[in-house]
């Protein structure tokens, strides 16, 4: 590691402290500092059994600034919302023109571009940071994105990439943009992942509860996937929970996930990822689907309540099994293989339109290579999509990229049939349906929104244009 090589570090939670620990790991001159004495005595009985490891843990801010060379790197990793605000307010009298300060938690991008403009005002350089990967990602290589000026960046670029994942040696870390960009990123990275998790526990749904396979088949069925172009974390730990026992005192060794209620939390970042999205005009249903799908998991009284009283479909008692290995569970892989790229393209859309409006210079080959390793939607389809927008007139749109268009159009038997199949059993697969219809929409020359627009002049005049002649027209539509 060149250049800069000391940074301290704000927040002793869980990311915190393993990321510290990661920078120490690589050679970095780390001071801590966390406003809890619990949580500083807490880190110094782990670093006292952790043998190799120099950190040096500081009781106040003021100790920290004065612990580090200038010009001085501050990474703070507290809890979204005011407890940024604070401690940017804090640090920012004791620093000097130069410094910057890194804020590595999950804060709205609105934020980011505020404080970052209020630092600057001051001389200071402020870095917003996407991080993802998790506890284990930050203590041995998590995909960063940074959001801030090129300068600021630059001056902290040697840690951030020492501590990043790696894919192919090279580190999942970049600048995506100036102010708000990398936190805008995250945020869409985690919309993403809320889709994919939905298509995922769809899947899982779809096996259970209509092809009648067991969990150890479920299990190997996803083992099998993470074989195909559906190789990625999510579907690998899909296998690894289907495949986990209950060995909770007293319980009966049955298969854990069932013994899971099935009620998803959720911190925001997904809705963000669609109040954005509609805020730029930018479609992003599947996105949106999985955040009301874990609303409406959330409301597990009001769904007993409703399933007492409102009967789904008649299913015959004598419906056939699913093969693990026969065409229904192939058709399911494709569906899910669709709904994947779609999702991966809607993030993406959304990321473009962010950049435009806000005038970042995030360039998506670079966003898709950031996010090939260290974090939770790390697959092997991103290289394809790195790649995609790395050629030549590269198209606006991942549905029109060449390789992914032609996955697109082999999925779509099995995709059409397997969403199918879940209507007429009545099994809810917000995610997969949602993702064909963007696809069938994005794919359609003319849709009818003519008549939408025909409504609209009828009841608030709102005009129409025609496809035969330029201008807006209004007509009087009512009779007589």
């Amino acid at each position: 590691m060149s250049g800069q090589t000391s940074m301290g570090v704000v927040g002793l939670g869980v990311m915190g402290r393993n990321l510290a620990l990661n920078m120490a790991d690589h050679g970095a001159t780390v001071a801590v500092f966390d406003p809890w004495v619990e949580a500083r005595d807490r880190f110094e009985a782990e670093l006292a059994a952790t043998p190799g490891i120099t950190i040096t843990p500081v009781d106040t801010l003021a100790a920290l600034v004065e612990a580090l060379p200038r010009p001085r790197a501050i990474l703070i990793m507290v809890k979204a919302g005011e407890p940024v605000d604070a401690t940017l307010n804090g640090l920012a009298p004791l620093l000097e023109a130069g410094d910057v300060l890194i804020d590595g938690g999950n804060s709205r991008y609105q934020d980011t571009q505020r404080r970052e403009a209020a630092l600057r005002a001051r001389g200071l350089r402020f870095i917003g940071l996407g991080v993802s990967g998790g506890e284990e990602g930050a203590r041995h290589g998590p995909s960063l994105m940074a959001g801030g000026a090129p300068e600021a960046y630059a001056a902290c670029r040697p840690v951030l990439e020492a501590i990043a994942a790696r894919f192919d040696g090279v580190p999942c870390c970049a600048r995506v943009g100036t102010d708000g960009a990398g936190h805008f990123v995250k945020m869409v990275h985690n919309g993403v992942e809320y889709g994919i998790m939905q298509i995922l526990a769809e899947a899982f749904a779809l096996l259970r509860d209509v092809g009648g396979l067991d969990h150890a088949a479920m299990a190997d069925v996803f083992r099998r996937w993470n074989a195909t172009e559906l190789a990625s974390y999510l579907v690998e730990i899909t296998a690894v929970i289907l495949d986990r026992r209950d060995d909770a005192e007293g319980a009966d060794d049955g298969p854990l996930v069932e013994a899971i209620l099935d009620t998803a939390g959720q911190k925001g970042t997904g809705r963000w990822s669609s109040e954005a999205a509609l805020a730029l005009g930018v479609a992003t249903p599947t996105i949106t689907e999985s955040v009301f799908a874990r609303s409406l998991a959330a409301a597990k009284p009001e769904r007993v309540a409703t399933a007492a009283v409102l009967p789904g479909p008649t299913v015959p008692s004598t419906a056939p099994h699913w093969d693990p290995e026969g065409p229904e569970v192939e058709a399911l892989r494709q569906a899910v293989l669709g709904a994947v790229i779609a999702t991966y393209a809607q993030g993406l859309a959304a990321i473009r339109a962010g950049a435009r409006e806000h005038g970042w210079d995030t360039d998506l080959a670079t966003v898709a290579e950031i996010w090939r390793a260290g974090c939770v939607i790390r697959a092997v389809l991103l290289d394809d999509i790195a790649a995609a927008f790395r050629a030549p007139n590269a198209p606006d749109s991942l549905l029109r990229a060449p390789a992914f268009a032609d996955r697109i159009t082999a999925a779509q038997h099995g995709w059409r049939t397997t969403v199918a199949q879940a209507v007429l059993r009545g099994t809810p697969v917000p995610g997969l349906s949602s993702a064909l219809a963007y696809v069938d929409s994005a794919r359609s020359a003319r849709l009818p929104a003519n008549l939408i627009q025909a409504q609209r002049d009828y009841f608030g005049a709102h005009t129409y244009e025609r496809t035969d002649r330029p201008g807006t027209f209004h007509t009087e539509w009512a009779p007589g």
